[in-house]
């Protein structure tokens, strides 16, 4: 009797081991993602980055198989700096990705004292769009060219409005390069991102709005804005009638890069499934054909690639900021 008591009490510690271990293993050999990811955007619903990345999500999910859900988050506010910093934060663990928005996030820390530096902060995971800034203006606006837009602000220095993304963004520095290529000077006034300049423009809050050619171009086609320009080498192939600012004299070309990153430290294993999900996407034909109905320039560059242009960019951007500091 005793005997037998001993051999059940052995059997029933066994059992809970092997429990255990069996949960471990079941642990250890569990696939990423086991729960639901979330995808940070630094901007405001109705924007450039918020539409790349609500396009993108479904499709990166399926990549990721095993019913992946992604949850994209906005975290809009001080310039892409919310949630650039929300990003860098967060947990290692491939649970929280983000959009990086070019160059406002390498222009933060160079400007200002931040919780974040692109190269430091963070694993490229791939670049996605590239898109030319633009002036815009409403569709009754006076201004029908550039060259109307400089008569009227050399007549009157600094009553011109001029919307941007936020300090340090592309929009923004296009606004400076074009002031002092024409010899002019607005007065700046700074959103979150481009959907509320877009819509301070169309409600007459502003006079110009400096933001990307692809966050203008419905609107244009449906005669509610105006595209005096864009900032490229070449015309975009889905506005072919609006005129490059090159081709209107002024040398002057900058656009916003689109990526994705996740914090630094995520282990290699899942930044391969992220990177992969990406990869496949961006050749997904499904994908491009709703990419092009959100009118969202494309431009894949793999995360070498991508960190060649962060590595590039954050250099050109200090030498800028040593030469001439962009300003409010």
């Amino acid at each position: 009797m005793i005997t037998k008591t001993i051999n059940r009490r052995g059997l029933l510690g066994a059992g809970a081991a092997l429990a255990v271990t069996l949960g471990s293993a079941g642990a250890a050999l569990a696939e990423y993602p086991e729960r639901p990811i979330s995808m940070i955007v630094a901007a405001s619903p109705g924007g450039g980055t918020d539409v790349m990345a609500r396009t993108i999500v479904p499709f990166m999910e399926k990549y990721l198989g095993d019913g992946a859900s992604i949850t994209v988050i906005n975290k809009p506010g001080a310039g892409t700096e919310i949630g650039a910093t929300t990003l860098a934060e967060a947990k290692p663990d491939g649970y929280t990705i983000g959009m990086i928005n070019l160059p406002h996030m390498i222009a933060i820390p160079i400007e200002r004292k931040a919780a974040f530096h692109m190269l430091e902060s963070f694993e490229p995971l791939a670049n996605l769009v590239t898109d030319a800034a633009a002036f815009n203006v409403s569709a009754d606006s006076e201004f029908e060219t550039l060259d109307d837009l400089i008569t009227y602000a050399k007549e009157n220095p600094g009553t011109l409005t001029v919307g941007t993304s936020g300090v340090g963004g592309d929009d923004h520095l296009a606004m400076l390069m074009f002031e002092k290529a024409a010899g002019i000077e607005f007065t700046h006034v700074p959103y979150n991102s481009g959907g509320p300049v877009r819509a301070a423009v169309l409600g007459g809050h502003i006079d110009i709005g400096s933001f990307n050619v692809s966050e203008a171009v419905d609107f244009v086609n449906e005669g509610q804005l105006r595209t005096l320009g864009i900032m490229s080498d070449e015309r975009w192939e889905e506005a072919p009638d609006i005129a490059t600012f090159a081709e209107q004299g002024f040398d002057v070309a900058i656009a916003a890069h689109r990526g994705m990153a996740a914090p630094k430290g995520v282990p290699e294993d899942i930044l391969g499934k992220l990177r992969t999900s990406i990869e496949k996407t961006m050749a997904d034909p499904e994908f491009q054909a709703a990419a092009k109905q959100q009118k969202l320039p494309l431009r894949y560059m793999p995360h070498d690639e991508y960190l060649v242009l962060l590595q590039r960019m954050d250099a050109d951007m200090k030498d800028l900021w040593a030469e001439d500091p962009w300003k409010e």
